[in-house]
């Protein structure tokens, strides 16, 4: 077998971790529920302050780190040059960073927020505002910001340092060779395991959400039978296009992604309350902006509705960031190499914010105006409130069926691109792993979400998105302080400093201080 497609320990230890869990699930799926949503809350209410303090250190971070000569470093040597362009290198950041998500949350949320504000009285102009306001905050930059360590750690260590591409090797700066041992193993594994962890819980939204719009659209049984079956032809449907590779099926179908998202958006946008949602998407920005401070730190210490509220919302969403941090992070790495410092956090912070917050504008505000003539829709699940939504609208089965295949396809990016970060983590960072492994850690991610289905539904995948990220919280410290402190290292090296200097501009730096002379 060729070397860096060799399976390491890591891959051993963590399906071994992947199976407990499934065969807990299976048997004793009531107990696991209840274990699972208890140590939920255990986490939210002694940690909740943790994950509001990290995340935010992540974002303003990363915007030092823009602002900082740093940000003059290339993430690889002077020569090299982004293996994808720019149209597709935002595409498939975008596919695998939320996909799902956008499509499950993208009405409900912001309905959710305006009838259960936790600020101001539900169902007002002020709860209206709110709603848009914290939807943003919790689809902006905090999210990417989370995955921009992750990726900025990995690609400055594997493409700049020359390390194998593993998250144990970017602590290299602030654990020595510990890394090379058992330490690094633990770090490899937590990193894997928070990976099917996360990815699982976004499959298996997708199973739940695709099931709710057959059922409503054409009465199809919604029942774990159904979602069963879902889930068995997708897996079928990502393993294809993860044994085609990274340059063919996901970069066609991140693409195809992109092209389906924007047509519904656009379609929607025109057959909606076209100027209302426009009004609202500048407003709520600029709310954000105006509030992101005292928002960013706020844990309602004092306010025990408010508080349960953001245990809810907030320290889960935090969670499922972190939890799918190791997997989007990887990816996003792989796809980054030839740009700058500067250069890819602009990109992964500012991009994606803004296309997430149109999108909860226009399926937001549409769900909400449809709502005040149609109150039932606050009362439905979460999987067909979009589809029920669309029935109020010109051309619906048509809008219907466009949701459908777009959750489809974001599923099948999410669990191909999660194969072969799975597959990379397993054999000691290959660029390539053989197309075996991703099969294995394909099967074993499905496996994971139908197991989260049956023994619980949402809260089941939730409980999970915030346990998984719990461990590796740390992790994302300690790569954050390695990638600044070996950053600023190589930045005095080579004499960079914040005054714009013409010599500078325009440059990369190679690693070899004499190279740049």
């Amino acid at each position: 077998m060729k070397e860096g497609k060799k399976l390491t320990s890591v891959f051993y230890i963590a399906i071994t971790l992947v199976a407990l869990t499934v065969l807990l699930g299976v048997t004793i799926p009531k107990q696991f529920s209840e274990v699972t949503g208890e140590i939920n809350q255990w986490i939210s209410d002694y940690f909740g302050w943790y994950y509001v303090m990290i995340t935010s250190i992540f974002v303003f971070t990363c915007l030092f780190l823009i602002l900082s000569p740093i940000g003059k470093l290339k993430l690889g040597k002077p020569s090299d040059k982004p293996e994808f362009n720019t149209i597709s290198w935002f595409a498939m950041l975008f596919s695998a960073g939320m996909g799902i998500g956008l499509v499950f949350y993208g009405a409900s949320e912001p309905l959710s927020h305006f009838i259960t504000s936790p600020v101001a009285e539900p169902k007002t102009d002020e709860a209206m505002k709110d709603a848009f306001r914290y939807t943003f905050f919790h689809w902006g930059f905090h999210a990417w910001a989370t995955y921009g360590v992750v990726a900025l750690g990995l690609a400055y260590a594997q493409f700049r340092k020359g390390e194998a591409g593993l998250i144990s090797k970017t602590l290299r700066p602030v654990l020595g060779n510990k890394v090379d041992g058992w330490i690094g193993t633990i770090i490899d594994v937590l990193a894997v395991f928070a990976t099917v962890v996360g990815v699982a819980v976004s499959l298996g939204m997708g199973a739940q959400q695709i099931n709710g719009g057959l059922h409503y659209l054409f009465d199809v049984p919604n029942t774990f039978n159904v979602k069963l079956i879902i889930v068995i032809i997708v897996t079928i449907l990502f393993l294809a296009s993860a044994w085609s590779g990274l340059s063919k099926g996901i970069q066609i179908l991140s693409n195809a992604n992109i092209v389906i998202a924007t047509l519904l958006l656009i379609a929607v946008l025109f057959l909606g309350p076209t100027i209302l949602i426009l009004n609202m998407f500048s407003t709520s920005i600029g709310n954000l902006l105006q509030n992101f401070l005292s928002m960013s730190f706020d844990v309602a210490p004092l306010d025990k509705d408010k508080h349960d509220w953001m245990n809810s919302w907030t320290i889960y969403y935090w969670g499922w960031w972190m939890s799918w941090s190791p997997f989007v992070g990887i990816f996003i790495a792989r796809v980054s190499k030839g740009r700058t410092i500067r250069e890819f956090l602009i990109g992964v912070l500012l991009v994606p914010t803004i296309i997430s917050a149109l999108w909860f504008s226009v399926f937001g505000v549409t769900g909400i105006e449809v709502f005040k003539d149609v109150p039932k829709i606050g009362e439905m699940v979460v999987e067909t409130q979009l589809f029920a939504i669309f029935e109020h609208l010109p051309m619906a089965m048509g809008l219907s069926l466009i949701a459908l295949t777009l959750i489809c396809t974001f599923f099948i990016t999410s669990a191909d691109s999660a194969t072969f970060v799975l597959g990379m983590q397993s054999t000691n960072g290959s660029l390539e792993p053989a197309n075996y492994i991703k099969i294995i850690w394909g099967v074993a991610q499905s496996v994971i979400a139908l197991v989260l289905i049956y023994a619980g539904g949402l809260s089941a995948l939730q409980s999970a998105a915030i346990i998984a990220a719990f461990p590796f919280s740390f992790v994302l410290m300690l790569m954050l302080v390695s990638v600044y402190k070996d950053g600023n290292k190589e930045r005095m090296r080579l004499g960079l400093t914040l005054k714009p200097d013409k010599k500078f501009r325009n440059k990369t730096y190679d690693v070899n201080p004499q190279k740049n002379k």
